[in-house]
Parts: structure tokens; C-alpha cells; sequence
């Protein structure tokens, strides 16, 4: 039977993408009394587990992205050590442990990864929580020290994405301008000038044009395209920027 590494653990932020607005998947942590209408407390956690300590921390946060949605070769990436001593000292957080089997008082350490899921093409598994997408807007106090992991992957999100092409990971697999186009006016909280955004990325040989359009819309189908990591991998000199 496989162990878990009782003090250190990975946590990682989900963000998804639907159609104006930047998601976060978080997980529902309610503890009850002896009653079971008798609830202490209910609020969210972001997604994480420990590492078994037969694993690498990457590893780990892989097996927990599969746990969730049953896929691999998610884009995932690890951007910051959590480990204040007191992250884990807030009340709520002590009778969780506790009633969990854990020391409060011992220090876990966790690694922060961020994740980018097309939302469409996910289906959640239920795991014994519930567990489900939260606009960014909208998200409360979560539990332990999550909110600051949060704003942590937000940071690391944007400093990515203005000068790697990760956003097309939050995209289905076909898309058109204008989808790609709100996609990092979300992540980098601002509006783009369409003329001088279309004229931005027609210089990106990577965006791929189709011979096709959308379909089941009510206005004008607009043009489809793709985004070929093949293609990126061969012309990385070229700049790639999208906050100018």
C-alpha cells in the first residue's frame, strides 16, 4: 500500500475558460457534527492531495488533475513553495485536521502548480466531494492559505501568458478571433483594439486558418482556426507578445 507524505503536498489551481469569464475549480469541504444534518462549517478548498512519498511533486500533481477530469498532458505548471508557518492556523483549518487524523500544529508545505482545461472538454469525476467551476469574480475566503495560492497563480498566469502562447490551452480545439481575443483580455484584465489585435496575431504563423466556420450561431459564422505547436516549436524567435 502506497504512503503519503504526511507534510508536504501539491495544490493546484484549475482555471478553465467559458465564454466571457475565467473559472477556477475548487472543491466543496464540509465538516459535520455527530448528526448528519449537524454541519460545523462548509466552504471550498482549491484542488490538492499529498504526495505519496514514492512520487515526485510533479507526479503528484498530475494524479491529482486525473483524479478530477480523467486526462493527461494537461498543461501544468509549478510557480511557487508555500510554507509559512501559520498557514494552516485558522480555526476552521485546525478542526479539519484534526478530525481528520492530522497535527495541526505541524507545518505542510505545499507546491502551488496552475492547470488550463478547455471547460468543454472536461467532465468532472466525482470523488467523494463535490466539486465545481467558480467564475474568478466571485470566489470567497476559501480554506487554509488558498486564497493566496490563488493570487500567486494569477500572477504567474499572466507573466506566462504574455510572452507564451498558453492561452490557446483554455480554447477548444478549434476557435475564432474573437474567442482568442477575450481569452487574454481575461487573463490580463484589458481590452485589445480588435484592428490592431487581428493585425497582432496575423503575423503568428502558428494560428492556423481553417476552411471552415462556426456553426448553430444566431449571428454571422465567423472564420475557425487552430494553433499548431508544431509550427510554434519551429519559429520561437519569432516575438510573441500580446500585451503591445
Amino acid at each position: 500500500m502506497r504512503k503519503y507524505c504526511d507534510y508536504i503536498s501539491v495544490d493546484c489551481v484549475i482555471f478553465g475558460f467559458e465564454i466571457d469569464r475565467l473559472n477556477v475549480l475548487l472543491v466543496d469541504r464540509t465538516l459535520r457534527g455527530e448528526g448528519e444534518s449537524d454541519i460545523e462549517f462548509a466552504d471550498h478548498t482549491l484542488t490538492g492531495n499529498h504526495i505519496y512519498e514514492t512520487e515526485t511533486v510533479g507526479d503528484a500533481a498530475n494524479r491529482v488533475l486525473y483524479d478530477l477530469t480523467g486526462l493527461t498532458g494537461i498543461y501544468l505548471e509549478q510557480f511557487k513553495t508555500f510554507a509559512h508557518p501559520d498557514r494552516l492556523k485558522k480555526e476552521n483549518d485546525r478542526k479539519w485536521l484534526l478530525h481528520d487524523g492530522r497535527d495541526p500544529d505541524k507545518r505542510i508545505v505545499s507546491i502551488g502548480y496552475f492547470a488550463l482545461l478547455a471547460t468543454q472538454d472536461v467532465t468532472i469525476e466525482w470523488k467523494g466531494r463535490n466539486v465545481k467551476w467558480v467564475p474568478y469574480h466571485e470566489i470567497g475566503e476559501l480554506a487554509f492559505d488558498h486564497n493566496e495560492i490563488l493570487e500567486n497563480a494569477l500572477i504567474a498566469l499572466r507573466n506566462k501568458a504574455k510572452h507564451e502562447p498558453i492561452g490557446f490551452e483554455l480554447l477548444p480545439e478549434k476557435f475564432t478571433l474573437s474567442q482568442l481575443q477575450k481569452v487574454y483580455e481575461i487573463i490580463l484584465d484589458t481590452e485589445f483594439d480588435k484592428r490592431n489585435f487581428r493585425k497582432k496575431v496575423a503575423r503568428m504563423k502558428y494560428l492556423i486558418p481553417l476552411d471552415e466556420k462556426q456553426t448553430g450561431v444566431a449571428h454571422k459564422p465567423a472564420r475557425l482556426y487552430m494553433f499548431s505547436r508544431e509550427v510554434y516549436e519551429k519559429t520561437k524567435k519569432d516575438l510573441f507578445d500580446f500585451w503591445v
